[in-house]
């Protein structure tokens, strides 16, 4: 593997239009070279007989059977509105006639 460059990391943070002082270029040049030597030591791992996933863990839809179900909470809501008239809510007027 080849060693990452300061004018590599220069060439990309121009492309990415980061401003980078040479203290964080060389920052950036460390951290992405062991970036790479940790692909390059999971690329040896023999993947042939595991299947493809799409996440590290199975995610399941757990549904409920709907039901019906009977409740009168409308004065509870209605409580919550800034102002009411009998069972619904008072709104302001928004349309000229």
């Amino acid at each position: 593997m080849t060693k990452i460059t300061n004018e590599e990391v220069k060439k990309v943070a121009n492309l990415a239009r980061l401003e980078l002082d040479e203290d964080e270029i060389n920052n950036h040049a460390g951290q992405l070279e062991k970036i790479l030597k940790y692909i390059e030591q999971l690329e040896k791992i023999d993947t042939d007989d595991v299947p493809c996933t799409t996440r590290a863990i199975e995610v399941k839809n757990v549904f409920r059977k709907d039901e019906n179900k009977n409740s009168d909470c409308t004065q509870e809501l209605l409580k919550l509105g800034p102002s009411r008239e009998d069972k619904y809510f008072k709104v302001p007027k928004i349309i000229n006639e």
